[in-house]
């Protein structure tokens, strides 16, 4: 298996850092945390949802997310989950793209301190 040398893998990382800029650029939304929905029983016994776990109420959306080093949560509307599912997926995208950066980064180093020898 032939070895690339050093110029081709430095040409090679800078376009993989490229593609990794260009779709980090085209992220909007942010936001780490984790969803949850749930259905809630109201204490009313004369309610349904005190005697049929399927009639209970909701769905209701919180949000959990870290703030100043507190677990934080907050109940958020319907809208505000999707828009949120969304931001937090692309966090989790995000991250491993800048992981990847970091890998491409390193290649990159190598290449150039061999090619400088």
């Amino acid at each position: 298996m032939p070895r690339h040398r050093p110029p081709t893998i430095a040409k090679q990382a800078r376009a993989r850092i490229e593609r990794i800029r260009h779709q980090l650029a085209s992220v909007e939304y942010l936001c780490s945390g984790t969803l949850s929905e749930r259905m809630k029983l109201c204490g009313r016994a004369s309610c349904a949802c005190a005697r049929d776990p399927a009639a209970r109420h909701g769905p209701y959306y919180e949000w959990g997310f870290m703030r100043g080093g507190k677990l934080v949560h907050r109940q958020v509307s319907a809208e505000q989950a999707a828009a949120l599912r969304q931001a937090i997926a692309n966090y989790r995208i995000v991250k491993q793209l800048l992981r990847d950066w970091e890998i491409e980064t390193e290649r990159l180093i190598d290449a150039e301190q061999v090619s400088d020898r």
